[in-house]
């Protein structure tokens, strides 16, 4: 009879036994409801729960200024919307002190002046240029490409990180739904009036352009037959937190299609999807109530800090070892896996040639 033997220390009886309860109080605190729809493997679950690092050495717990760390990229420009609080102004923060020159395009430009003084208080030397732009709109999205264009600045990095979570139903000028038009359309519209400046900087410098875009886990929510174009920019019905899960879909299958684009012009640019993880942030803020408070009290110990919310962003636009990566979705740092319909490569191309023509029926573009 043979008796094999393992040795098992200290720390791997504890993950076992964290293992266990952690199954135990998933089902408890979540239901097997939430589990099925966002399709999370348990494995995935305590992966996130105890910072388990992945491939890269970086995981939920990281921070933005420790997958940054030793990082300091010389003459490069940000541009990033939604920089005025919660993960945007984190990933503001991380990148100037790193010193990157940043780009705050904001509605509220008082707003973004209180964040641009509390970043120099922390960083004197950084550099940061306060914009007007309002994402919901097609003409001031215009106006401030024109205007920053007309800086003669370089361009190496788009962070598409703001977004919106509108309860009840709401039109854009151009008569599409809120949700949708501002965190999927308007990102959509900036990253083509960008793009040309983002491809001539790479070229010129020889330094690969990123684009960012960030989405969320949510997208999962989506069925493939509820994907339908033109009920998401005029829905018959509305419902918030749908309209919110499509447009994250939305700026996944954006990515994946520009990624494809852009390789076959051998661009030196980079497109990347990266969901930031559970966070507190605005948008939870606006939607209290009851039955939110209660989840995210009980949920409380799962919620990232706004520091580890930013540190996806953050490591996708710096960090070297993403270098020529394209097309991806990274979540906690790593190389995820999107839902079925996100990794989709005709409905990505569908659904940029049907928002491409809507684009350019809504706004004169050369």
């Amino acid at each position: 009879m043979v008796i094999k033997c393992f040795v098992v220390d200290e720390f791997t009886v504890m993950q076992i036994a964290m293992i266990s309860f952690m199954k135990w109080i998933s089902r408890l605190v979540f239901g097997c409801y939430i589990w099925s729809k966002l399709e999370f493997s348990i494995t995935d679950a305590l992966r996130y729960i105890m910072g388990i690092a992945g491939p890269n050495g970086f995981g939920s717990k990281s921070t933005a200024e420790q997958v940054t760390e030793g990082i300091s990229p010389s003459h490069l420009t940000a541009i990033i919307t939604g920089a005025t609080s919660g993960i945007g102004a984190e990933t503001a923060r991380v990148l100037a002190k790193r010193g990157v020159r940043l780009v705050m395009p904001a509605r509220d430009l008082k707003k973004a002046g209180e964040v641009k003084k509390r970043i120099k208080r922390e960083s004197p030397g950084a550099e940061i240029i306060v914009m007007e732009m309002d994402l919901s709109s097609f003409a001031s999205i215009q106006n401030f490409c024109s205007n920053f264009l007309s800086l003669g600045l370089p361009l190496n990095i788009l962070i598409n990180n703001a977004g919106k979570l509108c309860r009840s139903f709401q039109l854009t000028e151009e008569k599409f739904e809120m949700t949708f038009a501002t965190n999927y359309l308007g990102h959509y519209l900036l990253t083509k009036l960008l793009l040309g400046k983002l491809v001539e900087t790479a070229t010129k410098t020889s330094v690969p352009g990123r684009i960012i875009n960030v989405t969320s886990v949510i997208h999962r929510w989506v069925a493939k037959e509820g994907f339908k174009f033109d009920d998401m920019l005029l829905p018959k019905s509305y419902n918030g937190t749908r309209a919110y899960a499509l447009s994250k879909l939305a700026n996944i299958m954006h990515a994946k299609e520009m990624a494809r684009q852009l390789k076959e012009r051998n661009a030196n640019v980079t497109i990347n999807s990266v969901h930031p993880g559970i966070v507190k942030t605005g948008i939870i803020r606006d939607h209290r109530g009851l039955i939110t408070d209660l989840v995210f009290f009980l949920a409380s110990k799962l919620l990232k800090s706004t520091a580890q919310g930013a540190s996806t962003t953050c490591y996708i636009a710096i960090n070297p070892q993403v270098n020529g990566v394209s097309g991806k979705y990274f979540a906690d740092c790593n190389e995820s896996s999107c839902s079925p319909l996100a990794d989709d490569d005709y409905a990505a191309f569908d659904l940029w040639m049907k928002t491409n023509i809507l684009v350019h029926k809504s706004v004169a573009l050369n």
